[in-house]
C-alpha cells in the first residue's frame, strides 16, 4: 500500500497497461506521472513526478474471517 498524497493532493492510480520486470506500472490520472514499485514506494519513472516517492503505509493482509473477529464493526460495500 502507498500514499496517493503528494504536494497536498490525492492522486488516483491506475494499471498504465504493461509490466517491467514482471511488476507492474502505474500512472497517475491528474498528472499521467508514471510510478514504478521501488524498496521505499512508488517511485515517479517518468511525468511531473519524475524521481518523486509515493511512500510505502502500513497494511495488513488478512482474511475476511479474521478482519471481521478483529474489527467486527466493519461492513462490506455492495
Amino acid at each position: 500500500m502507498y500514499s496517493r498524497e503528494l504536494d497536498g493532493q490525492t492522486l488516483t492510480i491506475a494499471p498504465a497497461g504493461w509490466t517491467y520486470n514482471n511488476t507492474f506500472v502505474l500512472y497517475d490520472k491528474e498528472s499521467g506521472t508514471l510510478w514504478y514499485p521501488e524498496r521505499g514506494g512508488l517511485k515517479g519513472i517518468q511525468g511531473k513526478y519524475f524521481g518523486r516517492v509515493l511512500t510505502k503505509v502500513s497494511s495488513e493482509d488478512i482474511r475476511w474471517g479474521k478482519w471481521q473477529k478483529k474489527y467486527p464493526e466493519s461492513k462490506i460495500l455492495k
